[in-house]
């Protein structure tokens, strides 16, 4: 049985990893502050939850010394763009400066697999779709930057100490568990899918559709929504790809599939039988008519690919999650 350390394994995307870590029989250490993440998302695992910060490398330098891990699984960041803009030394600080402490520590004790969540925010402003990997890493945005750096940090660590790593870029993270027992929950929440059920359920007043005029079919964004659950296997399959190949990598995680707000709306009322309340308004500044990945190159290496690629199947889920037994809320 493998040992491993997933960090930020309380937040959405990390919650779901570790449900499918545990079903295939890791032993799992979770190292989460509890800021943005839930306990109750993983307190039904059968896992280690340690209460605390990735930067308290005194903590961490413990963990390593009484778990002996075999690789990290490395979550915990913040993840609001606007935000990122307005307090960027909080996202270096949290996103960049941490995991290099976490990184001296794996160092210290030899541990040299770490399977890192990037994004497609690494690459800026496309130049032409669908993304590839070689595509110029350009980001617009401190959030962007703050995992450039992480991946730039990973390929010396590689080079010096034989750090092995696979930093997965993410498109649209969506959806939830497929039995409604865990899922998406955000304070504040900005993801489009809770947010247009969340219109449906009354929770907001309505949500805002910023712009109607981008060179698309509806005149709405497209984006790439991958499901979570499509997310967390791509973790396992990285994990594998290391130990089997002992390289390092870089690779898209979407579906290849655009689907605009405007779909996702009609998704949505399609899936609940309710009507969106909506306003529309003007496009947002720096919002790219289109991010789209190339996937190809994680179904080469990695042997992966998405199981969800429709919006109604993905919406489904969180409607799913809004109406299961925690009512889309964790306890707090």
């Amino acid at each position: 049985m493998k040992s491993l350390l997933v960090t930020g394994g309380a937040g959405y995307i990390g919650s779901h990893t570790v449900r499918q870590l545990v079903a295939q029989g890791y032993q799992i250490t979770v190292l989460d502050n509890l800021a943005y993440g839930h306990e109750d998302a993983v307190v039904d695992q059968q896992v280690d939850l340690v209460k605390g910060s990735v930067g308290d490398s005194e903590l961490v330098d413990r963990l390593f010394s009484e778990k002996k891990f075999d690789a990290v699984i490395h979550f915990a960041a913040y993840t609001y763009v606007g935000e990122s803009v307005t307090d960027p030394l909080k996202y270096y600080n949290n996103n960049t400066s941490e995991p290099i402490k976490l990184l001296q520590i794996m160092q210290k004790h030899q541990c040299r697999r770490f399977v890192f969540s990037s994004t497609c925010a690494t690459y800026g402003e496309p130049q032409q779709l669908p993304l590839v990997e070689s595509h110029p890493q350009a980001p617009i945005n401190p959030y962007g930057m703050s995992k450039l750096m992480v991946e730039q940090v990973l390929q010396d660590c590689d080079h010096a100490w034989g750090l092995k790593s696979a930093a997965l870029r993410y498109f649209n993270a969506s959806g939830c568990s497929d039995d409604g027992v865990i899922g998406e929950d955000h304070e504040p929440e900005t993801h489009l899918i809770p947010r247009v059920l969340m219109a449906i359920t009354g929770e907001i007043d309505k949500i805002s559709v910023f712009g109607t005029d981008y060179d698309t079919a509806d005149g709405t964004c497209i984006r790439d929504y991958i499901h979570v659950n499509d997310l967390a296997s791509a973790h396992i399959k990285a994990l594998d790809f290391l130990e089997r190949e002992n390289e390092s990598i870089q690779c898209n995680i979407g579906t290849g599939i655009g689907v605009s707000v405007q779909e996702i709306i009609d998704a949505a009322e399609k899936v609940t039988g309710k009507k969106v309340p909506l306003e529309y308004g003007p496009r947002r500044e720096g919002d790219p008519s289109k991010l789209i990945a190339q996937p190809d190159f994680a179904k080469e290496k990695l042997g992966w690919e998405a199981s969800y690629l429709d919006a109604e199947s993905i919406v489904r889920t969180a409607w799913t999650w809004m109406n299961g037994p925690r009512k889309g809320r964790y306890d707090k």
